[in-house]
């Protein structure tokens, strides 16, 4: 899986523009998988602080180079298919974040079951045509909600949040202030010792005051107004945290997994579950 993410990364942009985040103790496995493809950097997380760190820490980092940079984050654990389609609305995605550089742009799927371990989007009015699909506003975030309000969401309109996103670094790095005051020092401290001195610090003294918090609910959630929304269309979308779903995946493509189905029942216990 991370091997497919770092590949739609240099299908978006050069290899001296992509930088890939993990923690630390995946090093070897992360710097094996890495051997046939050159990339610009990797950094390593002493340890995992939640989404928001590990989005933050990639961004410390490029906006000591180009602090006007528009990045897109692309999660390591999704499958998508098929990949031309993903790729163009994501390269879509990206002009959009630089057209509406005051937003964050997510991509969304259309849902086909009221999932309760993914977080929603309510779209709101449009704010741009695409041929890819239209730009939207947001009206509100829904995280991991009960069955119940799961289905409700699916009922009027909601949309599965993909957390692929496009954004201009600046406006990453307001919000980052507006929504984590706390841990936006220890970020300014990094990027300023990369600016000046051209690499990362050593992380374990600054993870070690590092705050706990959730990109999702602590910014996204808290400002939907800064949002924009892309809804994927015609794209088979699957978080893989859960081997039902690489099940489910497969089932729709028509193929038989490689493992045996009654490992699934096993699936909790062998840590399968993210």
């Amino acid at each position: 899986m991370f091997q497919h993410t770092v590949d739609r990364a240099l299908a978006l942009a050069p290899a001296e523009r992509v930088i890939a985040i993990a923690a630390r103790s995946h090093q070897p496995d992360v710097t094996g998988q890495l051997e046939q493809r050159a990339i610009h950097a990797v950094l390593f997380q002493p340890e995992n602080r939640d989404t928001a760190a590990g989005i933050f820490l990639p961004l410390t980092y490029i906006k000591a180079r180009d602090p006007r940079a528009t990045v897109v984050i692309l999660p390591s654990d999704h499958f998508v298919h098929p990949e031309g389609r993903f790729l163009d609305i994501v390269s879509r995605m990206a002009t959009a974040a630089q057209r509406l550089a005051d937003r964050v742009t997510l991509l969304a799927v259309t849902p086909d079951r009221p999932e309760v371990e993914y977080g929603w989007i309510e779209p709101g009015g449009p704010l741009l045509p695409s041929p890819g699909g239209q730009v939207r506003a947001v009206r509100h975030f829904l995280e991991k909600p009960d069955e119940a309000r799961a289905a409700d969401a699916m009922a009027a309109g909601a949309l599965w949040n993909t957390l692929v996103m496009a954004a201009k670094i600046e406006t990453l790095w307001t919000l980052g202030w507006q929504c984590f005051p706390e841990m936006m020092p220890l970020f300014e401290h990094v990027e300023r010792t990369v600016r000046i001195a051209g690499n990362m610090p050593t992380l374990d003294p600054v993870y070690a005051r590092m705050p706990i918090r959730n990109f999702s609910s602590g910014l996204l959630a808290r400002a939907p107004e800064r949002v924009a929304v892309v809804e994927a269309e015609g794209i088979l979308w699957s978080d893989w945290g859960r081997a039902e779903r690489i099940v489910d995946t497969l089932s729709r493509l028509g193929k038989q997994p490689a493992f045996p189905l009654h490992l699934l029942a096993e699936a909790p216990a062998m840590g399968w579950a993210s």
